[in-house]
Order: structure tokens, then C-alpha cells, then sequence
């Protein structure tokens, strides 16, 4: 298995690599031999990182099982969901056999994944008689992706057939990987805004160096689309100025004069809306925003004007974008990533895709671009103007009003930005009230000398300063480090306490030492908790503040209070179709046997021994069709009054209603206070949190009055996961 390197650091030119946040990143961590690649692991209840190494001839044996780290570093990917989306598969397949007609042809795969286009490639090369003329070369840069490559082509008798390199394509070289420029160009490296993944700069390159003029491309040609809307749940992901302060409580994350001090990232935010379509106005067509030809080589950057007539009256929230592919030259083979409202509607200038479109898919979402403020308020037949524009790697938009003046503001080195779920909860009124009254209520008259906000909640360190002007502050933030602190610098005079009495500390836990503290005992240790860079993890990974209550308990005064006072992990059975079919194991993949990645991918359904695949974090509301078969059952308690250990639970689930059962979801409910009063719940009936999501070995229809499910559950302290055992009776 790949070890820690302690000391060791990748490559200088490997850093800006490091964490790009996609599901499928096509760039690996070269080191100096090719057949070797480093991989960054978190540790989540430390924050600490280590380098992974990961060696191209290891587990290489075609029968040997994948080693457990591979598995973990790609079940989390979505190469699964994409294998299992059989309109993506057909489309590609019928497009490749339209390219490759020449039996001479040269045909190269970026981004090769799988090796599933490589293999259409030489199949379709085969079929027109050029098995010995024409050739099929791929590069899979991500070293335990291209590992499995390797296996999928051998599982097929493709391995003498694709011609594979352990490179990314800027890498490639005619004349010595390459026999000759490529005159057919396949590839997948697109994201939910189609432009992040890199597509850009590698067809840049690929034209400029490993193609042919003129070359066939599949895809041929890439069109995205926007619409406005207006959504009362997609402006509270960004107007967080506007819902605290209908909260009313005193506490200004925001101060007037201040209003974007903390806001979303202006860029596109991937996000399942089909589930919003009930709560959604449509207040205008759909509109072209860029094309991108494939055949080409694409410009760095533009610019372009859109006029669009509206079609309601209303108050413009959001952009709500897609893509669409054309992936033949002729122009009959299409997919489309656009909402279903889009897909059933009979708009007559958009492509006509195939009706198997309506499957619902995870790897590609759509993406929802945020306007400032309250809004853009707008009437019915009115004509606005909007500038998008793009770069090397993402689309933006520049609001304009019918006078066409400019409507974004600049930003200052205070500011702020968090996900669009977390600026939602930082507007909840109901979760602030939460946390303001578990606070009142833990100080009441006592008089506290030291408090510690363990994790990067700029509300608690805003709440306690203010309700506590006695008290010394101490702010971990661990993630938001100087920023942090020069955030609270600008907000402090409106939230009435002086920036003389908090301290950021900016370090981990571990960190932290009595110096830091003047050698004073901590009376009141809080968290919500929430750490900048885990939102995407699983639920008990915040179980950080666990072990930073642990490293911190020789500081803690005899009577220390401690908030949220413990977490109790909590289930429901439920019925997940949609996310089942995405993750279930392969067999037959147009063509092309794929059941040898399934235990690496952690496919679900038709592995040895009853085998389950991982818990992964999900938002269950963004998972196409849901329904909760059982009532919530608490499984495990974490007590925060003691150190971290290791934790066992169990339960049995009584079903309330008839379904198949697919697997259940899995969620920490936060205790605030010792009476159980104060609960703040991060379960599926919360749209701001992800769950975990523990799909079970084979789906089980159930029913009310004749089945049980039986959930056990361990904590391990040490690594900070949490593994389930599952069966039915």
C-alpha cells in the first residue's frame, strides 16, 4: 500500500495541481519516474495532510484485489455515475463510429478514464479494416485511474490494441509517444460548467501540437444555454445581508455599509435544480450564451452581449445554466445537460435530444449563477442586456439594467466568501435563534475569563464576543486563519465589541498552547462546528471538534462548558432509485466488459461476499427521486464531556411504509445544551448540509408489517471514520 511520505513534497510544478475540486481531475502528480504519482490525504479530525504515494506497478496483477487506499481515493469520484449513464455512453459510442471511417485513421483519447472511448475507438477502427493501419493512443494522467485503465483494457483484449500513456497530454510529444499527428480527437474532460476541467488549454495544446489541421473531433461542438429565474430558496444561498437582517437578533455578519462583506464566490455553483422546479419562476426563455467548436482552437478568453426579452413579472435571483453537445459533424447526435423543465418543454431552437435524457446523473449538474443583492427586479416584455464572459477555466456573468450600466461591486481584502449553503444558514433565523439562546443560556450570570471558538465559525466568534464583553476570545480558525481575523477587525465596532478583546489564534488545535492562553483556564469551549474546506466530506468529520475538546482538556477550568455538548448519529432508511442506478456495479458497458473496476470504483450490487460499497457524502434532496421508508433512529452517541474514543451502536429499523429499499442516510444531530432542548439537526429535511449515504449490497423491497433492518456502526478515533454492517431480517 502507498505509505506517508514524511518530509517528502511533490514536485514543484505538481503544487498548482494540488486541490482543483473536481470529481475527475485528469492530472496526476508526476514525480521523477512516470510510473509513480503523489496523492494529498486529509486527515479530517486533525487537518493535518500527508503525501500518498501511489506506484504504477502496484496491484498491477490483473486478479489481485485493489489496494483499500486506491479504492478510497476513487470511489469518490464520479467515474462511476459517468459509466453508468447510458445516454452519455450511446451518444459517444454512435459518434465515434461516425469519425472513424478511414482505416488509416490516427485517433487520440485525453483524459482517457476507464479506457471505454479508447476501446469504441479501436472497435469502430476495427470494424473499417484498420486494425493494422490505423492506431488508438490515450493518456490517463491520475496514476490510480489510469491503473485501472490498464485493467479494463486487458479485461477486453484491448491491451495491444489502445496504446496507453501514464502522462497528461501537454506531455505527449509526435515523435516519440505519437507516431504522427492524430486525425481524430476523442475525449471527456468536462464539467458541470463544461469549461473547469481544463477543456480549453488542452484542446489548445492538442491543436497546436499532437493534431492534424482540420480534425475530426468527437465531441464536434459544445453550446451552453442560460435562463433567468427567480427563487426565494436560491436567493437566501447568496443575500445573506437582507435574511439576517429579518432575523433581527443583533448579530451583523454583515453591517450596513458592509453588505457583501461575506457572499458566495461570483463563479457558477454546480447544483442539482431539477428539485427546485415547484419553487422556481421562469422569467425568460432559454438563452445562447458561448459555443465552442471542438474542430478548432478555441480563444483564451471572450466576451459576449446577450439581450433577452422576459417573459413574467418578477425579481431575477439567479442564472440557471447548462450545456448541450453536439457530438457528430452532421449534427443528429446530441446530449444535453439541461433541467427537466428545459428537456420537456417544446422550445423549438433547441437541439432535440434522445428521450433516455430524462436519467437522472450526478456528474454532471446543472449550474446556478447568483445575482447580487435582493435581485434584479424585472416586468414582463422587458429587454435586458447581460455580458457573460469566459476564461481559461470558467464562465462569469456581469449584470447590466436597461441603462446598461454596470451593476457589480469590487470586493476588499476583508471579504468573505463561503459556499451558498452556508450563507443560507448564516441567514436562518431558526438556527441563529439556536445557537443565540444556547449561548444566553450557558453564560447567564456566570463571569468568564477565557472562551475558545474551536473551529472557523465567524458567527460564534462574532456571538460570544458581543454577549460576553468581559471575556477574553480566543478564535481557532484553522481554515480561515488572516482573513478570519481581518474580517472581525472590520465588523466589530457594529457588533459592539472591541477587536482588543477576541485573538486569532490560525492554528489546529494541536497548536495551540497555554502562551497562547497567558497560562488562563478556558471556561467555555464552542463550535457549531464547522471547519472551512470540509463541506464536502462526510457529516461525523466535524467530529474535529471532538478531538480539539480532547487536545484541549488540560486547558479546561473543572466547571468548562462545553457546546454543542455532544452529537448523536442518526439514520432513516429510505428509497433512493436514481442514486442506486449511478452507483450500481457495471457489467456491460456498450459493449465492453467493466465488472473488473466495480470493487475499485465501490460499485454497488453484485460483489463478492455481499459486499456494500462506501458511505458517501450526498445532498440527499439533490438525489432525484427520495422517500423515507422508516422513522429517524439515533445510533451511536458522541459525548463531548469526555475525551474521543472509540464509539459502537446498533439499532434495528422498523419500515413505516412499502418500497424498496435501496440503503439509508446517515447524519449527526448537533446537543447544544445538557437538558437536550437545543438540537440542530443536518439531516435530509435540511437543504444545507450534505448526509452520508450507505447504499445497501442489493436493493430489498420491505414492507411495514414483515421486515427489519439491522445497522451497526463503529467509530474509530484514529482515523476518524465510520464503517456500517447492515442486514435484513
Amino acid at each position: 500500500m502507498p505509505g506517508c511520505l514524511a518530509g517528502l513534497s511533490p514536485p514543484p510544478a505538481a503544487l498548482h495541481l494540488l486541490l482543483r475540486g473536481r470529481g475527475r481531475s485528469r492530472m496526476a502528480f508526476s514525480a521523477a519516474a512516470p510510473s509513480r504519482a503523489f496523492q494529498l490525504r486529509l486527515n479530517p479530525l486533525t487537518g493535518d495532510s500527508e503525501w500518498l504515494v501511489v506506484d504504477e506497478a502496484e496491484g498491477e496483477d490483473a486478479g489481485a484485489a485493489p489496494p483499500q487506499t486506491q479504492r478510497q481515493l476513487l470511489a469518490a469520484t464520479s467515474y462511476l455515475d459517468m459509466l453508468n449513464d447510458a445516454a452519455r455512453n450511446r451518444a459517444y459510442r454512435r459518434a465515434i463510429e461516425a469519425a472513424v471511417t478511414d482505416p488509416s485513421s490516427r485517433v487520440l483519447d485525453i483524459g482517457a478514464g476507464t479506457g471505454l472511448l479508447s476501446m469504441m475507438s479501436a472497435r469502430a477502427l476495427g470494424a473499417v479494416g484498420g486494425e493494422c493501419r490505423g492506431s488508438v493512443s490515450a493518456c490517463e494522467s491520475y496514476l490510480p485511474m489510469g491503473k485501472l485503465t490498464r485493467k479494463a483494457l486487458r479485461a477486453n483484449g484491448m491491451d495491444n490494441k489502445v496504446k496507453l500513456f501514464h502522462k497528461r497530454s501537454d506531455e505527449l510529444q509526435v515523435g516519440v509517444e505519437l507516431d504522427s499527428p492524430a486525425d481524430v480527437l476523442v475525449s471527456e474532460i468536462l464539467d458541470s460548467e463544461l469549461l473547469g476541467e481544463g477543456l480549453i488549454p488542452t484542446l489548445q495544446q492538442a491543436h497546436d501540437s499532437l493534431l492534424v489541421k482540420n480534425p475530426k473531433t468527437v465531441p464536434y461542438r459544445a453550446t451552453t444555454y442560460g435562463q433567468l429565474v427567480e427563487s426565494p430558496f436560491l436567493w437566501k444561498m447568496h443575500d445573506l445581508h437582507s435574511n439576517e437582517a429579518n432575523a433581527a437578533d443583533g448579530v451583523w455578519l454583515t453591517p450596513d455599509g458592509m453588505e457583501n462583506i461575506v457572499s458566495v464566490k461570483l463563479q457558477q455553483h454546480a447544483m442539482q435544480c431539477d428539485p427546485l422546479q415547484g419553487e422556481i419562476r421562469l422569467l425568460s426563455e432559454p438563452f445562447k450564451v458561448f459555443e465552442f467548436d471542438f474542430s478548432e482552437r478555441p480563444e483564451s478568453q471572450r466576451e459576449n452581449k446577450i439581450t433577452i426579452k422576459t417573459t413574467g413579472d418578477g425579481c431575477v435571483h439567479a442564472i440557471i445554466s447548462w450545456w448541450v453537445l453536439q457530438l457528430d459533424s452532421d449534427g443528429s447526435i446530441f446530449y444535453s445537460t439541461a433541467p427537466r423543465w428545459v428537456r420537456q418543454s417544446s422550445i423549438t431552437d433547441l437541439p432535440q435530444c434522445a428521450d433516455d435524457m430524462k436519467d437522472w446523473c450526478d456528474h454532471w449538474k446543472h449550474c446556478v449563477w447568483f445575482t447580487q443583492g435582493r435581485g434584479a427586479s424585472v416586468m414582463k416584455d422587458q429587454t435586458l442586456s447581460l455580458r457573460a464572459s469566459h476564461n481559461l477555466t470558467s464562465i462569469s456573468y456581469q449584470q447590466l439594467n436597461a441603462n446598461d450600466e454596470a451593476c457589480n461591486g469590487s470586493l476588499k481584502g476583508d471579504h468573505l466568501t463561503l459556499l451558498p449553503e452556508r450563507i443560507a444558514l448564516y441567514g436562518d433565523r431558526y438556527w441563529r435563534s439556536a445557537l443565540i439562546t444556547a449561548i444566553k443560556n450557558a453564560l447567564g450570570d456566570r463571569s468568564l475569563q477565557t472562551c475558545i471558538v474551536a473551529d472557523d465559525s465567524i458567527f460564534l466568534a462574532l456571538l460570544v464576543s458581543s454577549l460576553s464583553p468581559s471575556s477574553k476570545v480566543i478564535a481557532m480558525f484553522p481554515g480561515l486563519r488572516d482573513t478570519g481575523a481581518t474580517y472581525l477587525q472590520a465588523v466589530a465596532k457594529a457588533n459592539n465589541f472591541s477587536i482588543d478583546q477576541i485573538q486569532v489564534i490560525g492554528k489546529r488545535a494541536a497548536s495551540l498552547s497555554t502562551d497562547d492562553l497567558e497560562h488562563k483556564k478556558v471556561d467555555l469551549l464552542v463550535g457549531e462546528p464547522f471547519y472551512c474546506g470540509s463541506e464536502g466530506m462526510l457529516p461525523w468529520q466535524n467530529l474535529r471538534f471532538w478531538n480539539a475538546r480532547t487536545l484541549f482538556g488540560s486547558m479546561l477550568s473543572e466547571d468548562a462548558l462545553i457546546m454543542p455538548c455532544k452529537g448523536v448519529l442518526k439514520l432513516c432508511a429510505m428509497s433512493l432509485p436514481d442514486l442506486w442506478r449511478s452507483r450500481r456495479s457495471l457489467k456491460n458497458v456498450e459493449g465492453f466488459d467493466h465488472s473488473v473496476v466495480n470493487e475499485t470504483l465501490g460499485a454497488c450490487g453484485d460483489l463478492p461476499g455481499e459486499q456494500q460499497g462506501p458511505c458517501l457524502p450526498y445532498y440527499v434532496w439533490q438525489c432525484g427521486y427520495t422517500k423515507k421508508l422508516s422513522k429517524v433512529y439515533s445510533l451511536m452517541d458522541f459525548n463531548f464531556a469526555e475525551p474521543i474514543h472509540s464509539c459502537f451502536g446498533k439499532t434495528k429499523i422498523e419500515f413505516a411504509d412499502a418500497g424498496t429499499c435501496h440503503g439509508f442516510a446517515v447524519w449527526i444531530d448537533w446537543v447544544l445544551d445538557e437538558k437536550n432542548s437545543i438540537v440542530l439537526s443536518t439531516g435530509p429535511d435540511s437543504r444545507y448540509w450534505k448526509q452520508g449515504v450507505q447504499l445497501l449490497s442489493k436493493p430489498i423491497e420491505v414492507n411495514p408489517a414483515k421486515s427489519q433492518l439491522h445497522v451497526e456502526a463503529s467509530f474509530d478515533p484514529s482515523s476518524g471514520d465510520i464503517t456500517f454492517c447492515s442486514s435484513f431480517s
